[in-house]
């Protein structure tokens, strides 16, 4: 059984889908060739919305239309991944030979963040933004064809960078 145009007293086979509402869903009606192209020609999807309207759905489109939180705050996703990344449970960076004795005052996570930086425990911050510049040339997803392992590796060395700051800005 074909699909019959639900265009106004339109007798013709309907395979083309148009949407019924600008919301997006799923709810579409089937017109035939000729009635399709009238509807694109008058489709506006910002039809009825103000400046200020379309200026926020344009914003939130940078983000897909989902709700984004502060770096900062305990629920994102970065801050979940840094209190997770930076946990030696294998006690791989245990190695007291592997830090310097001057350097007790620094906790695990600071050790951490250095060794992810691939750093000397010494470095001061020149050191470190000069190699987080290097590590995000080198690891950075558009300069490895977007493999996921790359992108990972970013993620924990971005986090290290901020902790480092952080450390830096404190003493």
């Amino acid at each position: 059984m074909e699909n019959i145009c639900e265009w106004h007293k339109c007798g013709e086979v309907g395979k083309f889908k148009a949407p019924q509402e600008k919301d997006n869903s799923r709810n579409f009606k089937l017109l035939c060739e000729k009635h399709i192209k009238l509807f694109n020609q008058s489709w506006n999807y910002f039809e009825g919305m103000s400046e200020n309207e379309i200026g926020n759905f344009l914003k939130s489109d940078l983000t897909w239309h989902r709700p984004t939180q502060e770096f900062g705050s305990t629920d994102n996703f970065f801050n979940i991944l840094w209190n997770n990344a930076l946990s030696d449970k294998f006690k791989i960076f245990k190695n007291e030979n592997f830090f310097a004795a001057e350097n007790k005052k620094l906790s695990e996570k600071d050790k951490d963040a250095f060794q992810i930086m691939e750093l000397n425990l010494t470095a001061d911050w020149k050191a470190i933004q000069s190699k987080f510049k290097t590590l995000v040339k080198k690891f950075h997803p558009d300069r490895n064809s977007g493999n996921k392992k790359f992108e990972d590796k970013l993620k924990k060395i971005t986090l290290a960078y901020s902790h480092l700051k952080n450390l830096m800005t404190v003493k």
